[in-house]
């Protein structure tokens, strides 16, 4: 299965700093937080491919990689 756009996972643009990524990811992460939805996998879903997007667009380096090559330049595997 493709992964989504990490900018479209956070709902955020891909202009958006810091302070905008981090509202957009607490967001997120309290409403699919598997806690909150204990009988729900695509909650729990959607939470942690909101987790990997967070990550990688909150690292400056791993930001860069992802808007110049898409997911093959952050993940390994991909090329």
């Amino acid at each position: 299965m493709a992964k989504r756009d990490y900018y479209e996972v956070l709902g955020v643009n891909r202009d958006a700093d810091e302070d905008v990524l981090k509202k957009a990811y607490r967001r997120l992460a309290m409403k699919h937080h598997p806690d909150r939805n204990p009988d729900n996998p695509k909650a729990e879903e959607s939470f942690k491919e909101g987790k990997e997007a967070y990550e990688m667009l909150s690292d400056g380096n791993k930001r860069a990689a992802y808007d110049q090559y898409g997911h093959a330049g952050v993940d390994p595997s991909m090329g």
